[in-house]
C-alpha cells in the first residue's frame, strides 16, 4: 500500500465511482495517469476497488474496512475479529 492508494480510496469513498482520468485531476493525487491506473488495478486485484468498466472504479466493502482500520491489506485479514465484511461477498460493493 502506498500513500496514493489511500488517497485514491478516500476520494472514491467520498465522491463515488470515478474514472482514472478524473482521479488524476484531483489536487490530492500527484502522480501521472498511468501510475493512477496501475494503482487502481493493484487495488482491484486485492479486492479494495472494483472495476466498473471503461477505467471507472468503485470502492468495495473491503476497501471501506481498510480505510476504517478494520482490515489489514498487507496480511489480508480483518482486525479485531470483525468478520461482518469478511465473507463470500467481502470484495463486492454494498449499497450505501
Amino acid at each position: 500500500m502506498t500513500i496514493w492508494d489511500d488517497r485514491i480510496l478516500e476520494i472514491i469513498r467520498e465522491k463515488g465511482p470515478k474514472p482514472v482520468g478524473k482521479l488524476t485531476e484531483r489536487d490530492e493525487i500527484r502522480i501521472c495517469q498511468s501510475s493512477v491506473s496501475r494503482r487502481c488495478n493493484k487495488l482491484a486485484e486485492n479486492g479494495l476497488l472494483a472495476p466498473l468498466g471503461n477505467g471507472v472504479y468503485t470502492i468495495t466493502d473491503r476497501g471501506k474496512a481498510y480505510l476504517d482500520e478494520e482490515y489489514d491489506a498487507e496480511n489480508e485479514v480483518f482486525l479485531n475479529g470483525n468478520s461482518s465484511r469478511n465473507g463470500p461477498n467481502a470484495s463486492q460493493t454494498s449499497e450505501s
